[in-house]
């Protein structure tokens, strides 16, 4: 049964459907035209297909809202979503403009817009949820909020006033790093730019890992070099690097003097060796503890929640010190095997000592083949007086295998058709896609 209201930024994420139950992607946004009399109309939403392809699904083409789900007609036009004259995307650009209440009460921002059913298969928007400006001076007070119909408001434009992202951000929140990275992209230049710049520095990092080397040089162009060099310090050591070296050589060095010094210096070494070897891969950042250091301890700092999956697979155990370049090698515990042990146990009795750690020099292919031999997510590199300087992932041999495009790539062709036509039902990928990519931006021939 379809809702006869929803709240759009509720419908972000929510799976579209067809009649057979068959998940064809995400909602991502609702598109609208205003209409001279009247409150906008909505035509339809725009839906993200496997591959991160954004398209548009005609409101026509919608059976029914309601109960966290979008249920379609099964035809999907997998052209690319391109916004047309006169068309405005609801969550990229309504949510936080300011509007003005026509009864003269004052002003408000807009947190959220309902769309009504106002026939069938044609919706409209409604109410708009609002709040005023906060009156108190606490700093986390908030003004009161109301219901509106959007024909009781008129939008508020203060020349030279950019449009708040505050409520933009808020339906972000939940979005995975690679689905944020693709809605910023998705977006205007200039909201993109505002949304940037409201983001937190963290969360903003792990969008930029996500991005292809354009996008990432893109956005951090239109940051300021303090803001820019914040954002490095929160993103992993070697995808700072790959992205620092995409810069001009003169800003690049000067980011790097406005990192924090222990980053900074982590992404120099990381500059500093070849992009094809061990060395230009690794993360200069695994668990590194002591011998006495016991399976509970070692468990403890897995559980980090800030922690990359392929990281978190086993601890490496070193003498002192335990910042690279630590002191001696002494070997890796998978975390596997500490679930095997009593809490108490030390992880020094637990070594697994037949891994072979790789040299800085080794080449990438090379590392690609000792992961794959031995079925691991994680590799030790040490240098010639077996001191460990860090540790390459299977994500980093991943992205070095791919091919510099493989994101774009995956966004711009379509999914395997049932049909030849332009409008078809979707069906499953069948198969991975390979190639190569060199990290730190040089490129092979």
């Amino acid at each position: 049964m379809s809702a006869t209201r929803v709240f759009v930024a509720r419908l972000a994420g929510c799976s579209v459907f067809d009649p057979a139950g068959d998940r064809v992607g995400k909602a991502r946004d609702v598109v609208v035209v205003y209409r001279k009399d009247g409150s906008p109309t909505v035509v339809g939403l725009v839906v993200e297909i496997p591959g991160k392809r954004r398209v548009f699904l005609s409101i026509g083409r919608v059976t029914s809202i309601g109960s966290g789900q979008i249920i379609t007609t099964g035809l999907i036009n997998l052209r690319r979503f391109e916004q047309r004259g006169g068309e405005v995307r609801v969550i990229s650009e309504l949510l936080g403009r300011k509007v003005a209440l026509r009864d003269g009460s004052g002003d408000a921002v807009i947190e959220d817009v309902a769309i009504e059913e106002i026939a069938p298969g044609e919706w409209a928007v409604g109410d708009l949820f609002l709040r005023r400006p906060r009156t108190g001076a606490a700093p986390f007070s908030r003004g009161a909020s109301l219901f509106a119909p959007w024909t009781a408001t008129r939008e508020k434009v203060v020349a030279g006033e950019s449009q708040s992202a505050e409520q933009l951000i808020a339906t972000y929140s939940d979005l995975l790093p690679a689905d944020l990275a693709s809605t910023l992209l998705d977006l205007p230049e200039d909201r993109r730019r505002e949304v940037a710049e409201e983001l937190p520095d963290g969360r903003l990092a792990d969008a930029l890992e996500e991005m292809t080397e354009e996008d990432q040089v893109d956005l951090i162009g239109q940051l300021d070099d303090d803001r820019a060099a914040d954002v490095l310090d929160q993103m992993q050591p070697d995808d700072a690097a790959d992205l620092i070296a995409q810069l001009p050589e003169e800003r690049g060095e000067a980011l790097l003097e406005l990192m924090e010094p222990e980053e900074a210096d982590d992404v120099r070494m990381l500059l500093a060796y070849d992009p094809d070897t061990a060395g230009g891969l690794m993360t200069t950042e695994p668990i590194i503890v002591s011998a006495d250091a016991t399976v509970a301890e070692g468990l403890a700092l897995i559980r980090r929640h800030e922690l990359a999956p392929a990281l978190g697979a086993a601890v490496c155990v070193t003498l002192p010190p335990y910042e690279p370049p630590t002191g001696r090698y002494l070997g890796v515990v998978h975390f596997q095997r500490m679930l095997r042990y009593p809490p108490h146990e030390r992880l020094g009795t637990l070594l697994d000592t037949s891994l072979e750690p790789v040299t800085p020099h080794t080449s990438a292919a090379e590392v690609s083949r000792t992961l794959a031999s031995y079925n691991l997510v994680s590799l030790p590199v040490v240098d010639e007086n077996r001191r460990l300087v860090g540790v390459v992932t299977i994500d980093d041999v991943l992205d070095y295998l791919l091919p510099d495009d493989w994101r774009s790539t995956a966004a711009d062709e379509p999914e395997p058709l049932s049909t030849s036509t332009a409008a078809i039902r979707i069906v499953k990928p069948t198969g991975p896609i390979r190639g190569r990519r060199t990290p730190h931006g040089t490129r092979r021939t």
